[in-house]
């Protein structure tokens, strides 16, 4: 079970963090065993890139930070991909009775078979619900992973997904 949600192209920067984020407290409040990451984006100012770190379920209290800082005039990527590994593995050793699993996104990394891609892999053989987001550019990529097996949501419907997968995993 494998599910995605997607924001229009005028959404607000960090818009999907943020409902993950928000989707993810709620229904850890419910008392469900979650697995996964939501990112969070520290606000540097008007002329400075964001920080990101992710925030591992479980272990909010050791994010990992997944930017990097180039320093002025850089136009690379600032992703730290080892970075990225180390909380996609941290997010795996925590899957273990997991009754749902939240993956921030599918980003350019797992587009080519990086990042998260063996958590979700991993989630799908064992009949775990995987939620994440997939952002415009990789939406193709993301078909050509899923093989047209996972289902779009609106983000209206998020929260109804999950619930109706944990009691599903109760009944």
């Amino acid at each position: 079970m494998l599910a995605w949600f997607g924001l229009p192209d005028d959404a607000p920067e960090g818009e999907a963090n943020r409902i993950l984020a928000r989707l993810v407290e709620d229904i850890h409040s419910s008392g469900a065993h979650l697995a996964g990451a939501v990112q969070r984006n520290t606000d540097l100012g008007a002329d400075c890139a964001c920080d990101m770190e992710l925030l591992v379920i479980g272990e909010e209290d050791r994010p990992v930070r997944i930017s990097q800082s180039l320093g002025n005039g850089s136009s690379g990527c600032r992703l730290d991909t080892g970075a990225l590994e180390i909380a996609a593995a941290r997010v795996e050793a925590r899957m273990a009775g997991a009754e749902l699993l939240i993956v921030p996104k599918f980003g350019r990394q797992e587009a080519i078979g990086r990042g998260f891609v063996s958590v979700i892999s991993r989630a799908v053989a064992d009949d775990l619900p995987v939620l994440l987001h997939v952002p415009r550019q990789q939406r193709t990529a993301f078909e050509d992973f899923s093989g047209g097996m996972a289902e779009e949501l609106m983000v209206a419907h998020l929260a109804d997904w999950c619930r109706d997968r944990l009691s599903q995993s109760h009944g």
